[in-house]
């Protein structure tokens, strides 16, 4: 006979009824309950009041959240890196722009160019955003900046 889970039975004595406490006289625990007399712990709902005590110095050492996290949405990142790869010289590069070509996400937040990487190629931008590097190579190399 194979041995299997609906056949398997706790061991002899290993299954120990718990204590019902509470229920008279005759129980051998009656009157307090095995309580004790007065105190916090005789009473209903006092032994949790206890565990909750060592919560206080969790919160006493957790630290508090400081600083300010703006709601304004950031501006999203092209780098000129990337522009130079993906565009031909004399694009107009705007947000419209460089979202048809799945650059950027969202165009309501602007899009802001940085000055990572070399530029040679000469490009108009429009209704964006420069870091002062970026702005600087793309002057240097007789790009335009149209601003609005």
């Amino acid at each position: 006979m194979i041995l299997s889970l609906n056949q398997l039975k706790p061991a002899q004595g290993s299954k120990k009824k718990k204590k019902r406490v509470g229920r008279g006289n005759s129980s051998g625990h009656g009157t307090y309950a095995t309580r004790g007399l007065k105190g916090q712990r005789s009473r209903s709902g006092g032994k949790g009041g206890l565990k909750r005590l060592g919560f206080r110095t969790v919160l006493r050492s957790t630290p508090k959240l400081r600083g300010f996290k703006s709601l304004k949405a950031k501006p999203t990142i092209v780098n000129l890196v990337t522009l130079e790869e993906k565009f031909s010289e004399g694009a107009v590069i705007n947000p419209l722009f460089l979202k048809k070509n799945k650059l950027i996400d969202k165009i309501n937040s602007g899009v802001k160019i940085l000055g990572e990487g070399k530029l040679t190629k000469k490009f108009i931008f429009e209704n964006c955003q420069f870091s002062s590097s970026a702005r600087e190579k793309i002057l240097k190399v007789g790009g335009t900046i149209k601003e609005s």
